[in-house]
Parts: structure tokens; sequence; C-alpha cells
């Protein structure tokens, strides 16, 4: 851990817990074009060092590349491709929206997103930072190109494309000081990402999924655009397991709607 970095020290991330997120990979189904080299293999062929394919010489190749053991057996000149290695770009794209509030206390409690209440939970947001932070030092850590943004129903605040594990204490201290409010619209806020942002690649999202609008048209916005999308839903116990019980009056965190129901162990 950097010296000093107290908003990354409340996030939890250790010396050891992050040496051991060296060890892993994010893998893409996909490979973007890139404009450094780093440790992913692309599809297209240049300057590497893994040998890809023979192709007839021209005039005009450079003559380093010429197969002089294939022109011995085969009086044949071809030329060495090799595959070039590319950089991956990885968005995470966190939802900050008001429902991402629970289990951090209510609103101006000053309890930090991500620590552990009495209860022992923390705010969904945290979580879904703790996982951002995860994510984003594996792909600084494997040379790829990572990028955090928040969204309600609009694109937020972010951290523009970075390389390097060194990237990672101001992403942390990024990450450590979100703060919830506003409500979810993931198709305006992803649409205003794939407008911005230039360069395709990952797109993570992490999220509750909690949009009146439907998350559906957010994820194919990513999709039509040539990104790769992923998403990971973040809930709190509370919501997966209800214990309310008989008539109680909900209250959606986000648009304040109110909606009177009789709750049953069945329903």
């Amino acid at each position: 851990m950097q010296p000093g970095s107290e908003q990354a020290a409340r996030a939890g991330f250790d010396q050891d817990f992050l040496k051991k997120l060296e060890y892993l990979h994010i893998v893409a189904k996909k490979v973007f074009a890139g404009r450094m080299r780093a440790e992913r293999r692309s599809r297209s062929t240049g300057a590497g060092i893994e040998f890809a394919d023979h192709r007839d010489y021209t005039p005009g190749d450079d003559l380093r590349y010429l197969d002089w053991a294939v022109y011995g057996r085969m009086d044949r000149l071809l030329l060495r491709l090799f595959e070039q290695e590319e950089d991956l770009y990885i968005y995470l794209l966190v939802d900050t929206s008001a429902s991402m509030r629970l289990g951090g206390g209510p609103k101006g409690s000053g309890r930090p997103l991500l620590k552990t209440g009495p209860d022992g939970r923390i705010a969904k947001l945290g979580y879904a930072a703790q996982i951002a932070a995860a994510l984003g030092y594996v792909g600084l850590a494997n040379l790829d190109r990572v990028a955090v943004y928040t969204f309600t129903e609009l694109l937020g605040d972010g951290l523009p494309a970075a390389r390097g594990k060194g990237r990672i204490f101001k992403a942390l201290d990024f990450l450590a000081t979100l703060e919830p409010t506003g409500q979810t619209d993931m198709a305006a806020a992803l649409s205003e990402f794939v407008q911005k942002v230039k360069r395709r690649g990952v797109a993570i999202v992490l999220s509750d999924f909690y949009d009146q609008h439907g998350y559906e048209e957010g994820l194919n916005k990513l999709r039509y655009h040539r990104f790769e999308p992923a998403a990971i839903q973040i809930l709190d116990p509370r919501e997966q397991d209800p214990t309310a019980r008989g008539d109680v009056e909900l209250v959606d965190m986000e648009t304040g709607e109110l909606r009177q129901v009789t709750l049953s162990a069945a329903l």
C-alpha cells in the first residue's frame, strides 16, 4: 500500500491482497486493437515475437523477415509474420444511484461506504467499489488500460484510461469517495458513454440493475457499439431474503414512490 493513501486504506486493500491479484488475468472473448504492445495477443500481425504465419514476398517488403530456411527447402521467398501484442481497454462502470446506499446507513449519517457497520454489512456501493478496485488492479497489472466511470441517469465523473500498476492508487482514492444519489437510467447513461469513449473494449457494469425503465436497452447499446459487456449485480441480503411481513408501505429509494403491499412468506 502506498504510504499516505488514507482513502485507499479505507477500502481494505493491503499489500498481500494486491500481490495475489497479479496472478489473475481478465480474459476477453474478443481481442481489440490497441495502441501499444502489452501482454495480450492480437489477431493482427506485425512486429511481435510470436510466429503466426508465412506469406509470399512482394517487392518492398522488409528483407529481414524473409525465411531463408524455407527458401532453401522450397525455393520460394516467404515472409515470416508475427502476432502483435496489444493492450486491452477495460472500462469499469459503477452505479452510484441512491439504491446503492442500502447497507450503508441513512444519508448524512457519516458512515463510510467501505466500512462495515454493527450489522457486519457495508453499502452496496461499497462492495461495487471494492470489486471495481480489484478488477482495475488486475487489468493494470497485466498492462491493460483501465478507465473508471460512475453513472446514474447520466454518465458521471470518471478516470480516463490509464496504464501501469502505479495508477491503482488514484483509482482507489477515486472509488473510496463515491456517494450514492439520484436515479438510474442505464439507457441514457450508457448512450452517453458510447458516444464519449472512442476506443472499444470490455465494459464491466457494476450495479443492482434497479432501473424503472429496464436495464436491457443500456446493455444492448454496449453490444451494438462493439463493446464486450459484462454485468455484475450487487444485492444486499435483505433484498434477496426480505424479513418484512404483514401490511407495509414500501418507499422507492430513488423515486420516492410509495406502494402499500401485504407481504406473506410465500410472496
